[in-house]
């Protein structure tokens, strides 16, 4: 069943807790609308609109045509029709956003016939999808008749906002044009009360963890994923951006920067707020961290090492207190710049060598600046954009918790679609482009000026060899070209590398994500 997918929230966020809060939605009194006009797909249109959707990544199909047609109706919102479903997926979503999927299910009249349908898999029974959506989506609406459909679409999207997750809406193909009366004045804007902290558990958790970080000699701070998942990047400074005096680096345990995880696994205490420790992000639970030292802090709830555990604490009220409370220590960033040493830089490669991928990232850096934005895909590029110094105001995405080969393609869409005053550069393996190739066509027709770096080390190639080129002149011609006289137009730059030319930080990464997975089942 086809798919329109719209994104309530995106790299180009609004300022925090605008895009969920719909107090900041202009305050307008309610109109009638003409009776041809009172349709379900009118006014999921305008729903649309009023949280803040300005994108629907859409596959069209006879299920959802109809449907379709409203979304293109409507001012505000774009339609941007994708290749495939996955890509639209990758275009729309980000970990733990509220997305809104809404597909096309059959005419009303067929539930309960025993009938079989096309975009079916030819059960008579038409609830295999909504089965197959319903562990992944934090609510579903099936509306297949007009009289509640108001009220089933209005707790989908609401459910989204609070919940920050995805939500899933099938629309009988024949009701989108049907007039009913429930649709004959605009409702009334989205109201979702504020989460709020419990005063009392908040004043108790900023004691707590206030005595447990003042007594520790070393502490240390480390920003996490969920930061603006809870919109609290502001109250950590900034999502911590790598130009604060006191930032030391990426802590991703063996395969951190340089000299982070040292001083992070040997502080005697230390803070880690909106954490996602799974294999990937712990390098196959290979962390030397001990639970007895951290203090977590989670979007709605801390816990203060083995003691005590704090719920209903919003994590962005938790961290502006704690602020005002905790005593300056900086012992442990003394240690750091104590044994620090300056990276080195690649050796510079002679004319007529063939390119090595540290060399590209070393043009990459120079590329940077504050409109421009950093999509890196599942693999090594993770370690290799991980190692880029981000100027004030670059963007950077990566998909840590579900790691799908080909998410770059997608992600590159959606972010450029959404933040139009950046520059987006992609950094992707040949294997995973072949995923998702396709949406490049995308992103032509909507006008993107988006560089995709191809990084093709014959991944996807049996026994291939590589031989010499491109060479480094060809790369400093070709980026030269794309920042000058093509600044405003997509651009594609494969770059062909030896097979084995990986980073370090893979390798090690690899080796013990590897072992977690082969471990031998425990003993019965």
């Amino acid at each position: 069943m086809e798919t329109g997918i719209g994104s309530v929230d995106g790299p180009k966020g609004a300022p925090s807790g605008a895009v969920a809060c719909p107090a900041t939605f202009p305050a307008s009194s309610p109109t009638f609308v003409g009776s041809p006009e009172a349709t379900l797909g009118r006014h999921l249109a305008r729903r649309l609109v009023q949280v803040g959707v300005g994108d629907v990544f859409a596959v069209p199909g006879d299920f959802n045509l109809t449907l379709l047609d409203h979304l293109v109706a409507e001012p505000g919102l774009r339609l941007v029709g994708c290749c495939n479903e996955l890509n639209a997926g990758y275009a729309a979503d980000g970990e733990n956003l509220p997305l809104i999927c809404i597909v096309g299910g059959p005419n009303s009249n067929d539930y309960g016939t025993n009938r079989v349908l096309h975009h079916t898999i030819g059960l008579p029974d038409f609830s295999q999808e909504l089965r197959c959506f319903t562990p992944v989506t934090c609510y579903q609406a099936v509306v297949n008749n007009l009289d509640d459909a108001h009220e089933q679409i209005d707790k989908a999207i609401s459910t989204a906002l609070k919940e920050s997750k995805p939500v899933y809406i099938s629309v009988s193909c024949n009701l989108p044009s049907v007039p009913h009366p429930t649709f004959s004045r605009d409702p009334a804007p989205y109201f979702l009360a504020p989460r709020m902290s419990n005063q009392m558990g908040l004043e108790a958790a900023v004691e707590a963890t206030v005595a447990f970080l003042d007594k520790a000699v070393k502490p240390v701070m480390v920003a996490g994923p969920k930061l603006r998942v809870a919109k609290a990047g502001a109250a950590f400074a900034g999502l911590v951006a790598e130009t604060l005096p006191r930032f030391i680096g990426t802590y991703w345990g063996a395969v951190s920067t340089a000299f982070c995880a040292e001083i992070v696994e040997s502080a005697d205490a230390y803070l880690f707020a909106g954490p996602i420790f799974n294999d990937y992000s712990s390098v196959g639970y290979s962390f030397l961290l001990k639970k007895e030292k951290a203090v977590i802090v989670q979007p709605d709830r801390v816990t203060v090492g083995n003691g005590p555990a704090f719920g209903c604490i919003m994590m962005k009220d938790f961290l502006t207190e704690l602020g005002k409370r905790l005593k300056k220590n900086t012992t442990a960033y003394e240690n750091y710049k104590r044994i620090w040493v300056p990276e080195g830089q690649p050796p510079e490669s002679e004319p007529g060598e063939p390119l090595r991928v540290n060399v590209l990232f070393k043009h990459i850096q120079k590329m940077l600046t504050g409109d421009s934005a950093v999509i890196a895909e599942t693999g090594d590029s993770w370690f290799n954009c991980q190692k880029l110094k981000l100027p004030d105001g670059c963007g950077y995405e990566f998909q840590m918790q579900y790691g799908s080969i080909g998410w770059s393609v997608g992600a590159l869409l959606g972010y450029a679609q959404a933040a139009t005053d950046k520059r987006v550069i992609a950094c992707i393996g040949d294997g995973s482009f072949q995923v998702t190739a396709q949406d490049v066509s995308t992103m032509l027709r909507c006008g993107h000026n988006s560089i995709i770096f191809l990084i093709n080390n014959g991944g996807y190639t049996i026994e291939v060899e590589i031989h010499d080129g491109p060479y480094n002149e060809e790369l400093t011609a070709a980026i030269e070209t794309v920042t000058g006289d093509k600044k405003d137009y997509l651009c594609f730059i494969e770059v062909v590398a030896h097979k084995d030319d990986t980073s370090k930080e893979l390798l090690e990464w690899g080796s013990r994500v590897s072992a977690a997975n082969s471990r031998p089942p425990n003993p019965q």
